[in-house]
């Protein structure tokens, strides 16, 4: 006797497509194959997710140190507006003894002077105004020798 029952019409034309038997494909190769994808799976996403949190800590001190560095360049660039300001220049050069200049005369590409120069008012013209750098011909003792010929 068959344990199965028998099937009739529909049920049995149905039958017949489904295997029966020594025929069937085995299911261990099926669940390994399926594990091994999770597990793959899941280790691609553990490691995509540390690359992720390793560049969000880079990208967080990357973000410090520019605002750190912005900070510096704005306090630098305080300091350049204060040292440039009229103001500041004015009393810096008053301090090197500098004084505002007199109406200036020009030059013509002839030669000829075009205005009245007129000295630096506050300047007294005595020989202690002396200029610092003297063209080598202006030196009162002339040029000298300092090659030892």
């Amino acid at each position: 006797m068959s344990s199965k029952p028998e099937l009739k019409g529909r049920a049995a034309r149905l039958a017949q497509l489904f295997p029966t038997g020594p025929g069937q494909a085995a299911r261990t190769p099926f669940v390994l194959l399926v594990v091994l994808l999770l597990g793959g799976g899941l280790i691609g996403l553990l490691v995509l997710n540390s690359a992720l949190s390793e560049g969000a800590f880079k990208l967080d001190d990357l973000q410090r140190e520019t605002k750190s560095l912005t900070d510096e360049e704005q306090a630098l660039q305080r300091d350049v507006d204060a040292y440039s300001a009229p103001e500041a220049l004015q009393r810096r050069a008053r301090e090197l003894g500098m004084v505002p200049g007199g109406d200036p005369a020009f030059l013509a590409p002839d030669g000829t002077v075009k205005g009245v120069p007129s000295p630096a008012p506050g300047v007294r013209q005595t020989s202690a105004h002396i200029p610092l750098v003297l063209a080598p011909e202006a030196m009162p003792n002339g040029p000298t020798s300092t090659s030892g010929r």
